[in-house]
């Protein structure tokens, strides 16, 4: 497998414009599963597009196992690609899509076969080898895409949001599916979605992006308890940290304070605690293992969320229109400036 560098990386479409990527500098670890998240327009696919050579920087330079190919063309990089869509040949078996690429490369047959086989195992495509993509659910579609990706023995897999297109029970079983395809080929791997939950569940490192530029590159759980900024904080997380601006809480600057570090109770008269914000409830979210409460602070019309696990009766008799103090735990809190 390989290392992958990207040296002060840069992609303008336009001259004048904005970049796509700015100058982006970052190094992958051999065997790491690096994820890029963002949203849309972020520059994530773009940036995976020139590691593929199906995008060229226009400035900086792209390293993949200590060889420079940043102008290399795609077949010469030692890489494989697995998109959105499942870019399946409709008239091939899953046995000929996953050798398909084999075949155009000359390798003698018993070794085509013996890949083949070891592929299909490894992602239980045996029982399906003769069918063809039209008779197989969407997610077997993705494990032959997968396939294709693994025969070929590549120094880096790439992959371009390859869940979008399935339902929400496949997408969990896929993503068990790929983190466990990490763990036993011990492969370089770059993963880009805009689904925060793949990349905290999926990513050894998460990468979050913003206008073209990184914003925070750390493991999942540094980035969700210690966001580098405002932005990441109100990205990571679902439902996302809650920002209270200065002057509120009496620290003078923005306090950024997770869901489930935040408790509620209802509104006594007179003036909350100290430490306390006067709210309202707007909406509330019972989801079974958990209750949300969507509020609205009574002075400065901030929107606040607050997480509560179980079946606390004096919270889940709250309602919206509902008056509440909110009182955060400011020992779990993070200080922007």
């Amino acid at each position: 497998m390989a290392t992958v560098v990207f040296d002060n990386v840069c992609k303008v479409y336009t001259r004048g414009e904005t970049p796509a990527v700015d100058r982006f500098s970052l190094e992958v670890g051999d065997g790491e599963f690096l994820v890029l998240v963002g949203p849309s327009g972020c520059g994530k696919s773009t940036t995976l597009r020139m590691v593929a050579g199906l995008e060229l920087p226009t400035s900086g330079s792209i390293i993949l196992g200590g060889r420079d190919v940043t102008t290399l063309p795609p077949k010469d990089r030692d890489i494989a690609m697995v998109f959105q869509n499942y870019a399946l040949y409709p008239h091939m078996t899953v046995r000929e899509n996953l050798s398909f690429a084999l075949k155009l490369r000359h390798v003698p047959k018993d070794e085509i076969a013996r890949r083949t086989e070891a592929a299909a195992e490894t992602l239980g495509l045996s029982p399906y080898m003769e069918r063809l993509p039209k008779a197989l659910s969407g997610g077997q579609r993705q494990r032959v895409a997968l396939g294709r990706a693994i025969v070929r023995n590549p120094s880096v897999f790439l992959f371009d949001e390859p869940l979008s297109n399935l339902d929400a029970k496949m997408r969990v079983e896929m993503r068990a599916e790929i983190v466990r395809l990490h763990r036993r080929l011990g492969a370089t791997m770059i993963y880009v979605t805009h689904d925060q939950t793949e990349a905290m569940t999926m990513g050894t490192r998460i990468v979050v992006m913003n206008g073209g530029r990184i914003q925070q590159a750390a493991p999942p759980m540094e980035v969700y308890c210690r966001p580098a900024n405002t932005f990441v904080a109100s990205f990571i997380g679902t439902p996302p940290m809650n920002l209270f601006p200065p002057p509120m809480l009496d620290l003078g600057r923005t306090v950024g304070v997770r869901p489930e570090n935040i408790r509620i109770e209802a509104a006594k008269d007179g003036a909350p605690p100290p430490g306390g914000i006067a709210a309202t409830v707007d909406l509330v979210e019972p989801l079974g293992s958990e209750t949300l409460l969507h509020c609205l602070t009574e002075d400065r019309k901030v929107k606040a969320t607050v997480r509560v696990v179980g079946g606390d009766e004096n919270v889940l008799s709250i309602r919206p229109g509902d008056r509440v103090t909110l009182l955060p735990d400011m020992s779990k809190a993070i200080t922007f400036g």
